[in-house]
């Protein structure tokens, strides 16, 4: 019944303006980083140990617009998926190497968890047109989890494979006969499967599934990020990948880390600091940093 009511209320919600919508999430943000301690620790925690050199002040700073852009985007799902199309396209702005995604090169896009990933997937299911494939993680709950797939599967021809479903040929199907794979491989998730690479010069359990389905699938990799503005967002399409993936699947993955430190290093507030990237450590490594 919440589910129900909390998505009632994002439906009301989309008919605001914009402005109104951003005020809205500053608000929760600020009450998030002030009130919800576990989660401001955890944005703490993990700024500290990638910006070790940056001054506690500065941190802080991050962790309270990091809390801000938390809910913001949250919020923004609202007119994302319940907003008339045009609404949608007109704050969502495409730039970059867009002629990297269209034609029928199966491609692999290399999609990090910024805030705002949603508004990245959905510009690219709305402006090309190509068959897209992306692996999501079913949410425990029934009703907020149709939510979540309806508002991806919006627009274009957009289907989703949950992690543990065995789709892999499927998604590799998709690619070679000239698809899309929109995939978030940044996150911990969890030591199967896994390599240890540093990210920020820590070591991060890290899947190498962007060049493992690229390789899969004979697809050149383009990366697409997203960075919010006061008019939406500026989703940017970076050139192809030259030379990739090698046949070093350790190395390949390395380097999506050390790609993606770069673009943190642009809009630090805005990417996924809520989430406990290293708590997964090597064998032998006893530290809790949590």
């Amino acid at each position: 019944m919440l589910a129900r009511i909390g998505i009632w209320c994002l439906r009301l919600l989309a008919l605001l303006p914009l402005s109104c919508v951003r005020g809205l999430g500053s608000v929760l943000g600020l009450l998030l980083y002030v009130f919800v301690g576990s989660r401001r620790r955890i944005v703490m925690t993990n700024l500290a140990l990638c910006f070790p050199d940056e001054t506690l002040a500065q941190r802080r700073r991050w962790a309270r617009a990091c809390c801000v852009y938390f809910a913001q985007t949250l919020l923004d799902r609202a007119w994302l998926w319940h907003s008339k199309p045009d609404v949608v396209r007109r704050r969502l702005r495409l730039t970059g190497a867009v002629h990297d995604l269209q034609g029928g090169a199966p491609t692999v896009i290399f999609a990090p968890h910024f805030f705002g990933l949603d508004a990245a997937g959905a510009a690219v299911s709305q402006q090309i047109n190509r068959p897209i494939a992306s692996i999501y993680m079913p949410q425990r709950n029934k009703v907020a989890d149709e939510w979540l797939r309806k508002g991806r599967m919006r627009f274009g021809d957009v289907r989703l494979f949950e992690r543990k479903d065995g789709s892999l040929k499927s998604i590799v199907a998709t690619l070679r006969a000239g698809g899309l794979l929109y995939l978030l491989p940044d996150m911990n998730y969890g030591r199967k499967d896994s390599v240890f690479v540093p990210f920020f010069g820590v070591n991060a359990a890290t899947v190498p599934s962007l060049p493992r389905f690229a390789r899969l699938g004979k697809a050149q990799v383009v990366p697409v990020t997203a960075c919010l503005t006061k008019t939406g967002y500026d989703i940017e399409v970076h050139p192809a990948w030259t030379n990739y993936p090698t046949e070093d699947e350790v190395a390949d993955t390395a380097y999506m880390n050390r790609w993606l430190e770069g673009i943190i290093a642009t809009m630090p507030a805005q990417y996924y600091w809520v989430h406990k990237r290293f708590k997964t450590r090597p064998k032998g490594d006893k530290k809790k940093l949590y």
